[in-house]
């Protein structure tokens, strides 16, 4: 059944915003994906805060038109998969490539980390990449480990003082 008019306007506006909120973006053919597979996909997306569209071309090479996506016109040939970050910029990379190796027939056409398209040989460098928390706790890890260093090495002369008047005591006590 064919979109009237005012659901394709509505379709556009709803992709534009999410274009306008999403931090980075993957499009991929889904051609040959089962539907169960999809919808596996689907609720993992959910899960991660991944926003994935399916849209007819034209809307969406109109939602894309005038956003920082809108070097994927060139993309949106043949049944196309818009997944975008919402909140973690690797996490639509994240989940796309792990959606790769579960199913052979589902191809990434490009990804965008902004303005431009990125080399598709980058998707599993960016896919491995720490999130946002991880990085930001292996940071606090990185400053506190200097100040860890400080403490035991102040410890460690009182321990000495203490194991040293020790050992005095039991030579003078053997004497």
């Amino acid at each position: 059944m064919p979109m009237r008019i005012d659901d394709k306007k509505v379709a556009v506006e709803e992709l534009k915003d999410i274009a306008n909120k999403a931090t980075s973006a993957v499009a991929a053919d889904y051609h040959g994906a089962s539907v169960t597979e999809l919808t596996k996909l689907r609720k993992d997306a959910r899960d991660t805060s991944v926003h994935l569209k399916i849209i007819r071309n034209t809307l969406a090479k109109k939602a894309l038109t005038d956003t920082k996506f809108s070097c994927f016109e060139d993309l949106l040939v043949g049944p196309t998969m818009l997944a975008f970050s919402l909140e973690d910029p690797t996490s639509a990379a994240k989940l796309v490539n792990d959606f790769t190796k579960v199913n052979s027939k589902f191809a990434v056409k490009g990804l965008s980390l902004g303005d431009s398209l990125l080399e598709l040989s980058k998707l599993s460098a960016i896919a491995n990449m720490p999130s946002r928390d991880q990085a930001l706790a292996q940071l606090a890890g990185l400053l506190n480990a200097p100040m860890n260093q400080f403490v035991t090495i102040l410890n460690q002369v009182p321990s000495k003082l203490v194991r040293t008047l020790q050992a005095v005591k039991e030579q003078k006590e053997s004497a």
